[in-house]
């Protein structure tokens, strides 16, 4: 497990990669293979430590799952076929899992403990709590936090008004509606990803968007199909390297078979508005559009970015404020407090980080000003990841633009999302 390690600078980054599987289509597509019937396939499925929390915890509930590398096979159990657990279900750190196996189990006839590690223990569960209660949800937590003693009982249909933008909460629903003696309507905030309406329809199931992309009409009961899926590249680990390659001079990457949903893309689109030099060669995969991005060195502008893009950009927002720091003036991040409550504080951690490169970089209550004109300065501490996969991998790419040697503590925080990132760094940091 690497503890700490050390990054030499570049002169470019070059080469072809394919990202691994999308963490959040991993997830759904374990959960709901779980609740089909017969045989469901994963190929390109995310064996990191929070998609196989969500892979135990599925087994846990009696559903036979093997996995071979990259490759996962679920043998259904039906909406009504799970099982109580032994024990309760360790969710690591996964935030998504323990969101989404919420709304699941509030309409199983048993009862489920959720627990996590300590900092998923810290992020709020209240959000979730409120609306699944309001369907007939008995959900119990300790000061709004895990862990979750989850009763099952008998679902009601409902028209929820979300409260907070949240793909999480609004896919617990979803799987709570499922369940529920009568259709259920949800109202979105702002629209949030698409992944679990895109794979429920696939699966069989009777899901409406409307026009306004943001109420949703679901129907209960369905009888729900195994599928074979192949999952798209994560958008949120390819955006990693589009950032390393417009920062370092010199560098032209290539990444394959990327998903390309419009939900999840807002970072592409500030990309290109600041300037970056991408191209897209856009296709459509089983349910979700994927495509190539060919990503080149570029001297980039200042970005205003504001509350209505946050959902689509959310995961990569440490990544804008990179790029931010490269930019030609001054940027800014609002409407983002959801920042605060993510694996870490994020708008505090990334503002401790790049200051420690002498990044020109001040925290509002929910983002960032970010003045990109100073030039950067060789770390005299180590950078840290504070155990957050997404800080750990944007320092790691920050510390390729410095002129020495960097140090990065807790970088096996990566594990969480992207094990083989490192690898896949090296790689593309060794092809010219």
């Amino acid at each position: 497990m690497i503890k700490e390690l050390s990054i030499q600078p570049t002169c470019g980054l070059h080469g072809e990669l394919s990202v691994p599987g999308d963490k959040s289509i991993s997830h759904r597509g374990l959960i709901l293979g779980a609740i089909s019937q017969g045989t469901t396939t994963l190929h390109h499925f995310l064996p990191a430590a929070d998609c196989l929390s969500t892979l135990t915890a599925l087994q846990q509930l009696g559903v036979p799952i093997e996995r071979t590398g990259t490759t996962v096979m679920i043998r259904g159990r039906g909406l009504r076929g799970l099982t109580q657990p032994q024990q309760a279900l360790d969710m690591g750190n996964a935030g998504t899992a323990t969101r989404l196996l919420a709304g699941l189990l509030a309409g199983q006839p048993f009862e489920t403990t959720l627990v996590g590690d300590a900092s998923l223990s810290q992020r709020p569960m209240e959000r979730v709590r409120q609306p699944l209660q309001a369907m007939g949800a008995q959900l119990q937590l300790t000061g709004g936090h895990l862990p979750m003693l989850i009763t099952g009982r008998t679902l009601h249909g409902s028209c929820t008004e979300m409260q907070v933008a949240s793909a999480q909460v609004k896919s617990a629903l979803i799987l709570a509606a499922l369940q529920a003696d009568r259709p259920s309507t949800i109202v979105e905030k702002l629209p949030t990803r698409d992944h679990t309406e895109r794979l429920l329809r696939l699966f069989g199931g009777q899901i409406e968007t409307a026009a306004d992309h943001r109420t949703i009409t679901v129907h209960p009961q369905p009888n729900l199909i195994g599928q074979s899926l192949t999952i798209p590249g994560d958008f949120s680990s390819a955006a990693f390297f589009m950032t390393a390659a417009t920062i370092i001079p010199n560098s032209h990457v290539r990444l394959t078979h990327v998903g390309l949903n419009s939900t999840r893309t807002g970072f592409l689109s500030i990309l290109q508005r600041m300037g970056g030099r991408v191209t897209v060669d856009r296709k459509l995969g089983a349910g979700e559009p994927v495509g190539t991005l060919d990503v080149r060195f570029a001297q980039l502008h200042p970005v205003q970015v504001t509350a209505s893009e946050i959902p689509a950009v959310i995961d990569e927002l440490p990544l804008v404020a990179l790029l931010a720091a490269t930019a030609d003036g001054i940027s800014t991040i609002s409407g983002a407090a959801e920042l605060r409550v993510k694996e870490t504080d994020r708008i505090a951690t990334i503002v401790t980080e790049l200051q420690k490169l002498g990044v020109q970089i001040t925290a509002r209550p929910d983002g960032f000003v970010i003045d990109g004109r100073q030039s950067w300065q060789q770390p005299t501490e180590p950078l840290a990841s504070h155990g957050d996969h997404r800080i750990g991998m944007t320092m790691a790419i920050s510390a390729l633009r410095v002129g020495g040697p960097t140090e990065l503590v807790d970088a096996e925080a990566v594990n969480i999302s992207y094990p083989t990132f490192f690898e896949d760094l090296a790689r593309l940091n060794q092809e010219v």
